[in-house]
């Protein structure tokens, strides 16, 4: 019953009443007409029409309410087919729907795209998203390097070993003497500068926190994004012949790329690695597959050991035993 219901109700809502188009443009009347003017009339003619017929009829030559009433309809009418047969495009479809009526649908369509579409070229709109994409993308890298700095500099284990390089490249007195004549504010702030210049310079920030670079920027890698794809397909095809098919051994870079690869992790996180932490996946040899698997299957194996000896995660275990979701309770009281 309801699939008839359903049908029904469409039939109506689009059944082909050519008032659904005309409520578009002027109505039952032919824009044309009420201007007075014909079909091949320039701009500059629809414009000298408009004028000369919306002066006889305008509401305020009318006293009577009722005929002021009938004017301001009349103009409404008037006004509509101004601004349609004045714009290129919607004239084009006016035509359109003149010469071809039994178009009911292609029609109702065109009129309703122009209406309800926006008049803003989408390559503009397209284009500020980007920048303003881009631009926040650089200032959201620049603010997580900041973080970095400032972690950098304040946690005592790398701010002594900044301060230590700064003495030895002479960013930081080592005699107070030379100092004098300084307040305490200046001494901090030049010292500060120093230790900033130093982690900027010798400390190694990796991933997320790295600083950004131009490569960042979505508007670069949109405008670079053809030549990197193009660089990916031939390396993709130098090491297909190079490794698969010559059968030539891994370099020292490869093996990092086949270890990063089956751990599934990007550039950057592996990047922000520890060097230890490398050199342990070199040594066991992790980019061949199947130690990988290997080596993973005991890491996994060791992290449920330590799962299972954990007090916390007994407890959790036990909760999910007796009280976790899912169960069905009957009141027996």
């Amino acid at each position: 019953m309801w699939r008839l219901l359903l049908i029904y109700s469409m039939c109506i809502v689009f059944q082909r009443t050519n008032a659904a188009v005309e409520d578009y443009y002027c109505g039952e009347n032919n824009c044309y007409d009420l201007l007075e003017i014909t079909r091949d009339a320039t701009k500059q003619d629809v414009k000298r029409a408009f004028r000369a017929v919306a002066s006889k009829t305008h509401p305020d030559k009318f006293q009577d309410p009722e005929d002021k009433k009938i004017a301001e309809e009349r103009f409404r009418l008037l006004s509509t087919a101004y601004d349609i047969l004045r714009d290129d495009e919607a004239r084009e479809d006016y035509d359109y729907m003149l010469d071809h009526p039994e178009e009911f649908y292609q029609n109702v369509y065109r009129a309703w795209r122009r209406r309800m579409a926006p008049h803003v070229d989408v390559r503009i709109v397209l284009a500020v998203t980007i920048s303003l994409i881009s631009l926040v993308q650089y200032y959201n890298g620049w603010v997580k390097y900041e973080e970095a700095i400032k972690y950098f500099s304040v946690v005592p284990k790398y701010r002594l070993q900044a301060i230590e390089l700064a003495k030895q490249e002479g960013l930081i007195a080592t005699d107070k003497r030379k100092y004098k004549g300084k307040s305490k504010e200046e001494i901090k702030e030049k010292e500060e500068k120093a230790i900033r210049h130093v982690i900027e310079k010798k400390m190694v920030i990796r991933g997320v926190y790295a600083k950004p670079t131009y490569k960042d920027i979505l508007w670069v890698q949109l405008v670079f994004l053809p030549v990197w794809t193009f660089q990916y397909i031939s390396w993709y095809f130098v090491w297909i012949w190079k490794f698969n098919i010559m059968k030539v051994k891994y370099g020292e870079e490869e093996k990092h790329y086949l270890i990063r690869k089956n751990m599934g992790m990007s550039q950057g996180q592996y990047d922000s690695l520890e060097d230890s932490m490398k050199i342990d996946y070199m040594r066991e040899k992790l980019w061949i597959k199947e130690n990988y698997l290997e080596w993973k299957a005991e890491r996994d194996e060791e992290m449920k050991a330590k799962m299972a000896q954990s007090g916390r995660y007994k407890s959790y275990r036990r909760w999910m035993k007796n009280n976790g979701p899912g169960r069905i309770y009957f009141d027996d009281s």
